[in-house]
């Protein structure tokens, strides 16, 4: 014990609620991030002020909720029974305070139970927060969680309901931006969540009449579906689901309205009762695996006093349905088993096309056995004495996955190509938290191949096993897997080539968010006293513009040509990353046939038209 070390005291600390939410917001909203991830805290804190109006939906008040956002800014306004006038500010900026401690009020409640409105406040440069009730309005302000404005009670001809207008606070959420894609997304789930209820955001209406079967339909056109989707309805429970013809399983997991991206104990039992039914139903002792696969399912339960895994709730830990004590297996299992049953029995076929996908899928495995056992030997070998992966230091099991939930997602893998790019990453890397693959020479174009060839390349057999995804993406090692590629014909090749194999052999990658693409700057601008780092051409010129000397201008053709310490700032706090989205109507199939099929000239139009690079001093964007 070193002994000039005291600890008096002076040393303990009492931080009141909004100081303890400000200095340690992850344990509130998870990473902070700056928008280009679906999990990122600024859409946390939408969705947070969201749930509440959301509840008041479910409880029966008030069927639309409007949204606008704006420079940053956000207003969600619902039309339920508003605040309680006497206890609006206490709502939103005391902790502990709440109306869904009430189980009799808010049974089923999405919300953090009287945390969530108060983590958004605190982390924001501006909150305000009015509630209307029986033509009586009550309007409050604070900054930082600090009241700055109580106005007193007042008369309005607004109607009932509660407006809460936001601005994410910059010295936490620095350079944010909220993507429409993913907001988009957010919305979906909810109208697919609710249906009946009308969603605005900046007058675009989101609605779904039909609940989980809208989802899924939106998301999957028929003629990529091997049957018409199953949808099955119950007291707090639905279910609907298809195969198609892709690899890979997929599922749109909830509890409570909240979007469970990495399942729980109902995803898992849904899992098993699925299989289970479809055995009994054909008295076949099929593998899992087989039944599983290709199978594009949602699943959504509402239980009494939920509990997740972490505050963000993505995860359901209950294993039972408080306050009945019924486990969720069961409530599944039992649900499954009898109105699925039934389903197969009453529809002979849609029965047939789920037992020819199976033998289908029986076949392939079983063709690719062979392979698959010595493909997985060469990997193992290969892990040892080559150094294609500079793995980080974060503790993985013995299964490859995380223990560290919250320290998996600081994770990243880079995939890049060439000696000199993986050795500028190397070195300029976290050693704690990203890891780098490095690809040798051009990927295979896998497009329209079957996944026998992942296994039969050495290059794809390397990168799934170093993202430990040959089974799925449950236990994959890395929250973000990051394309840097160089910006030339070449780079934006390589990149395309890998999107091909993870969209056609693992789409759940990019359907959950972990699929990425790095942005590096262009142009370097500098004299004596600064320096700039530009990713485009009017950055480029902005840049030249704020310089007072004669500016040196360097461009960067490579990732080679950036030195490790430069790259230390552009892969870390400063990384930009472009997310690779999928819509909800997207077609991979029709994607990857555009970009990667024989329609070579429409691709290389693609390629040169998107790359950012000067060519005869004229930028190409």
């Amino acid at each position: 014990m070193n002994p000039a070390v005291n600890y008096s005291e002076d040393d303990i600390k009492s931080l009141d609620w909004r100081e303890h939410i400000r200095m340690r917001p992850g344990m509130y909203i998870g990473k902070l991030g700056d928008g280009s991830s679906a999990d990122d805290g600024i859409y946390v804190l939408l969705k947070e002020v969201i749930d509440n109006a959301i509840d008041e939906y479910v409880m029966g008040f008030g069927r639309q909720i409007e949204i606008q956002i704006s420079d940053g800014e956000v207003m969600v306004r619902d039309f339920g029974r508003g605040i309680p006038l006497g206890k609006v500010i206490e709502c939103v900026s005391r902790i502990n305070t709440g109306g869904k401690y009430d189980s009799k009020a808010f049974k089923k409640s999405v919300g953090l139970n009287g945390v969530g409105t108060k983590a958004v406040n605190a982390l924001s440069d501006f909150f305000k927060v009015q509630s209307c009730r029986d033509g009586q309005a009550k309007v409050a302000t604070f900054s930082k969680g600090l009241l700055t404005d109580d106005y007193p009670e007042a008369q309005t001809d607004e109607p009932n309901g509660t407006a809460i207008v936001f601005k994410p606070d910059h010295e936490i959420f620095k350079k944010f931006r909220f993507r429409t894609e993913f907001l988009e997304n957010q919305l979906w789930n909810y109208a697919y969540l609710n249906p009946g209820l009308k969603i605005f955001l900046n007058g675009q209406l989101f609605y779904s009449k039909n609940g989980l079967l809208d989802l899924l339909s939106d998301k999957n056109p028929p003629e990529t579906l091997r049957y018409p989707i199953v949808h099955l309805k119950g007291h707090d429970i639905e279910i609907a689901f298809s195969h198609g013809n892709q690899y890979g399983e997929q599922y749109h997991s909830f509890v409570n309205g909240q979007n469970t991206t990495q399942g729980g104990t109902h995803l898992t039992a849904f899992k098993e009762s699925v299989v289970q039914t479809v055995r009994s139903h054909f008295n076949k002792n099929f593998d899992p695996k087989d039944i599983r696969a290709s199978i594009i399912a949602a699943v959504s339960i509402r239980v009494e006093e939920p509990i997740f895994e972490s505050q963000t709730k993505t995860k359901l830990g209950s294993t039972e349905i408080a306050p009945q004590g019924a486990s969720v297996r069961s409530f599944v299992h039992d649900f499954i088993k009898e109105k699925l049953d039934n389903f197969l029995h009453k529809n002979p076929a849609t029965a047939e096309a789920i037992l020819k996908r199976i033998l289908q899928s029986e076949r392939e495995r079983t063709e690719i056995a062979g392979i698959k056992k010595l493909a997985n030997q060469r990997a193992k070998k290969a892990n040892l004495h080559n150094k294609k992966l500079r793995d980080c230091k974060v503790h993985f099991n013995q299964q490859g996955k995380n223990t560290d939930q919250e320290l998996l997602k600081a994770t990243t893998l880079f995939i890049t190509e060439g000696d000199s790019a993986s050795g500028s990453i190397t070195k300029a890397r976290n050693v704690q938290t990203q890891a780098v693959f490095s690809l040798r020479g051009k990927p295979l174009n896998c497009y329209g191949l079957t996944k026998k060839v992942v296994y039969e390349n050495e290059e794809f057999n390397l990168l799934q096993h170093a993202l430990n995804i040959e089974d799925g993406i449950e236990f994959l090692r890395y929250n973000q897997v990051v394309v840097a590629t160089d910006a030339d014909v070449d780079g934006m090749h390589i990149r395309l080539l890998l999107l091909t194999f993870f969209l056609q052999f693992f789409p759940e990658l990019a359907r959950n968010g972990h699929l990425y693409i790095l942005e590096t700057p262009l142009f370097r601008v500098r004299d004596k006293q600064k320096t700039f780092y530009c990713y485009s051409e009017s950055e480029k010129q902005e840049a030249i513009t704020r310089l007072k000397g004669k500016p040196e201008i360097t461009r960067f053709k490579g990732l080679g040509e950036i030195s490790p310490d430069e790259f230390g700032d552009f892969i870390g706090e400063n990384i930009r990353l472009e997310p690779v989205i999928l819509q909800k109507d997207t077609d991979i199939e029709e994607v990857l046939a555009y970009y990667m099929g024989k329609n070579t000239p429409d691709r290389q139009e693609f390629i040169i038209e998107n790359l950012k690079v000067e060519k005869d001093d004229v930028l190409l964007n």
